[in-house]
């Protein structure tokens, strides 16, 4: 392989250990002056290694192996053969929404989320909140215990816990997905164009305050959220042919 690699790896036992013999195997350059990136440990580890390039505005592509619990977004951990893998692997691009938060205090936070963005209520009191569409107020009032916003590359985890669709990677589509709806009871989410403006007010915030969660990123009391795809910061993940994420998806429609 030609290309300048970098280890990263998840604190855990398992993973540091698989680090050392990697390292002891392969040749690595620093994370910075990484053009492909090596990532051991489970989803949530992958997730803060794909936060990590956008915080640094510099995205690489990321082969991913398992050394956590369920490892979705993960290849299979393998010592041997690494150099084979790499270059036979296959990429999948995924775009990050970008949640743009508006707080009681009047500031205006901003976080970029890979799985989804999520809205919970603060309190026992059940969540209000008007949803708008491309500038067109879709639903005046949603009681719930909250709402989220999820990519394809996110359907599979909060959003499919909640009973939101699962949805195919490339598909070009966003899920909207309430959170134990109380009314409208039957409404049961939506599922949109990956280009839609997404913005949610919270109506009586100071009765029934909400707060706002990009992946791991938790903003609270809030009084409006603008949720949007960020193409221009699209990530690459690198997975072997015969475990490939689009696949994986997929079959995740028909798992019992």
């Amino acid at each position: 392989m030609s290309e300048k690699r970098a280890l990263v790896a998840s604190p855990t036992p398992q993973a540091q250990l698989a680090a050392q013999e990697l390292r002891e195997n392969y040749e690595w350059v620093p994370f910075e002056q990484a053009e492909l990136v090596v990532a051991l440990g489970g989803d949530g580890f992958m997730l803060q290694t794909l936060h990590r390039m956008l915080g640094t505005r510099r995205s690489v592509p990321v082969f991913g192996m398992n050394l956590g619990t369920v490892g979705f977004l993960m290849n299979d951990w393998r010592l041997e053969g690494l150099d084979e893998r790499l270059a036979r692997a296959k990429p999948f691009r995924v775009s990050p929404l970008t949640m743009t938060a508006h707080t009681v205090q009047g500031e205006r936070i901003e976080h970029p989320a890979i799985n989804e963005v999520s809205l919970l209520r603060e309190t026992r009191q059940a969540a209000k909140l008007e949803i708008t569409v491309n500038d067109r107020v879709v639903l005046p009032e949603l009681v719930c215990d909250g709402m989220l916003v999820a990519t394809p590359a996110g359907s599979t985890a909060y959003n499919l816990s909640v009973q939101g669709p699962i949805l195919p990677l490339g598909a070009g589509l966003l899920a909207m997905t309430p959170i134990s709806p109380f009314r409208p009871r039957r409404w049961r989410g939506a599922i949109l164009p990956d280009k839609t403006r997404i913005s949610i007010r919270v109506l009586e915030g100071d009765k029934r305050p909400v707060s706002a969660v990009a992946d791991q990123h938790e903003v609270r009391e809030v009084t409006q959220v603008d949720i949007g795809i960020d193409h221009v910061r699209d990530l690459t993940l690198m997975f072997d042919p015969e475990h490939a994420l689009d696949d994986r998806i997929t079959m995740e429609q028909f798992i019992a």
